[in-house]
């Protein structure tokens, strides 16, 4: 009675649900209601319609009260909405800041010649300009020993138990920002992000709102952090300002809550600034651009990884597949994972590295041929047996690897010793996965070659998972979006790019060499088989 649907149309219709569920919730997001009636009750009226002359004043305190005192560190004199600026202070630290305290920054929008503390109309918001974060740990050079030089607001660390101690940082940036556009609110569809920045009062039956003051808290980035210690008594903060369109602001107004919920479900304050960073240094355009390519990304990255999953669930034959290029592959993945481990690289890039890896030491399992079998607790690995046409494929894929070690392990030596020299590292572990990484991200792209010597030696390449293999170069040239984007290392961002050059080989090679069914297809069967079965009267 109903059509046959396939797991791959049930997921890419899910899929479009989701993308238009979000441009829907995008749409209630940056879209509010305006009050249809001006003259009515039902409306709140903007306070700055007036135009009235208006200061912006900064303060520090060390409680979020002002309790125990409060300094005025910059106050903006002839304020104007719409004109935007940058000034730079220094900040006096009191002693408690200086000794692993915290200080908090109150911003004020007020009347002009008017006090803060004694203007009704006045609106403000209070914000860290510190953090607790750990601090930064020293790199050596391996062979002589010397130290990193020290910048002169940075704290020497002389022990590991002082390094896993968080210090507070000191925030460098503080942003503002004020709507200025007179957007008349209907008091029965007031959107709750804006309500709780939001302060009104009774001005005849009107209603009246303050100018709604922003500060964010997403332009403050971890590599703008500085490291607080008991004799630095001064700092400089950078007080930018700009106005903000209602609609841009109920979106930061999300994003800033995202990104608070992500550090209360456990993820780092590290984890927590890459997603910034997404926010921050790219353009809205551009970000919203980023979050279609992030979804077909996610589609993809499924897709290939069921594809891949069933094309090696029902592999039974090696033949026309480089077993080296699938041992490397499990290698150099377990390394870059390590690796990006030991850069304390975002979540975003660290737990699909993981994945990836669990995955190929399966597929080494299955390219092999290997069954543990535990005796107790001590398990044997027995290994099957090659065919002929299997031994004829692991002739071609030695050959391949004889030519590529005389190329490859000088390079990768040569590479290791030069870093030990001149490059400074944080222990012996980091320089021998670092050296690791280096040589699978300069030169791991040559252990892909043997398969393409594989495929010119049988000039075929029917043997190929084609369908997993292009969902993930689809995914390649994503990457290639996403390498501008996320912070990672720069080793790992020219990856990204390198491997194009190989799908380009790989397809070329589809091209070249037409697909000849009387060769085994991706599940050990050729087409020109016939099926098995039992023979049946008509």
């Amino acid at each position: 009675m109903f059509p046959k649907t396939s797991l791959t149309g049930l997921i890419v219709g899910v899929f479009l649900l989701y993308v238009l569920h979000t441009c829907w919730v995008m749409f209630g997001i940056v879209y509010t209601k305006p009050c249809e009636k001006p003259e009515s009750d039902g409306c709140i009226s903007p306070y700055l319609a007036a135009k009235p002359r208006l200061q912006l004043s900064v303060y520090t305190a060390l409680r979020p009260n002002a309790d125990g005192g409060h300094s005025l560190i910059h106050r903006e004199e002839e304020f104007d909405v719409n004109t935007r600026f940058e000034r730079l202070v220094n900040v006096s630290l009191p002693k408690k800041t200086r000794k692993n305290g915290t200080l908090y920054a109150m911003v004020f929008l007020h009347q002009a010649g008017v006090s803060p503390w004694q203007d009704p109309h006045q609106v403000h918001l209070v914000t860290q300009l510190t953090t607790y974060t750990l601090p930064k740990p020293p790199e050596i050079s391996l062979i002589t020993r010397q130290d990193e030089p020290q910048k002169p607001d940075q704290q020497k660390q002389s022990s590991d138990s002082e390094l896993d101690r968080p210090v507070s940082h000191w925030r460098s940036r503080l942003t503002v920002n004020v709507v200025s556009e007179n957007f008349l609110f209907d008091r029965e569809a007031l959107p709750g992000d804006v309500h709780r920045y939001m302060r009104v009062y009774q001005s005849g039956k009107k209603m009246i709102y303050l100018p709604l003051l922003f500060v964010d808290e997403l332009s403050n980035r971890v590599k703008d952090l500085m490291e607080i210690n008991s004799s630095t008594t001064e700092l400089p903060l950078s007080i930018s300002y700009d106005s903000i369109a209602l609609g841009k602001l109920r979106f930061w107004i999300h994003m800033q809550d995202a990104v608070y919920s992500l550090q209360q479900f456990g993820f780092t304050e590290k984890d927590a600034d890459e997603i910034k960073g997404i926010f921050v240094d790219t353009n809205l355009y551009f970000l919203a651009l980023t979050f279609f390519v992030a979804a077909f990304h996610l589609l993809f990255d499924f897709l290939a990884f069921k594809n891949d999953i069933s094309f090696w669930k029902h592999k039974k034959s090696m033949v026309g597949m480089s077993s080296k290029a699938v041992l490397w592959r499990c290698f150099s993945t377990i390394v870059i994972f390590l690796y990006l481990l030991d850069e304390q690289t975002s979540l975003l890039v660290l737990l699909p590295a993981g994945i990836g890896s669990l995955i190929e030491v399966w597929k080494v399992k299955k390219a092999f041929k290997i069954h543990v079998i535990w005796r107790g607790l001590t398990p044997t690995f027995l290994f099957g047996k090659m065919d002929e046409s299997e031994k004829r494929t692991e002739e071609y894929d030695t050959l391949a690897m004889k030519y590529l070690s005389y190329l490859l392990y000088p390079l990768c030596i040569g590479g290791a010793v030069y870093a030990l020299v001149f490059v400074k590292y944080k222990s012996w572990y980091s320089w021998i996965i670092n050296s690791l990484v280096n040589g699978v991200y300069a030169f791991g792209f040559l252990f892909m070659l043997p398969q393409l010597f594989v495929n010119y030696k049988l000039k075929s390449v029917a043997h190929l998972p084609w369908k997993a293999f292009m969902y993930k170069a689809f995914n390649t040239f994503i990457d290639d979006v996403f390498a501008f984007i996320i912070t990672m290392p720069t080793s790992h961002r020219l990856a990204c790019f390198r491997d194009d050059v190989v799908f380009l080989v790989y397809l070329y090679q589809r091209w070249l060499y037409p697909v000849d069914k009387t060769r085994v297809n991706e599940y050990g069967v050729s087409y020109d088989e016939k099926p098995k079965g039992k023979s049946h009267k008509d």
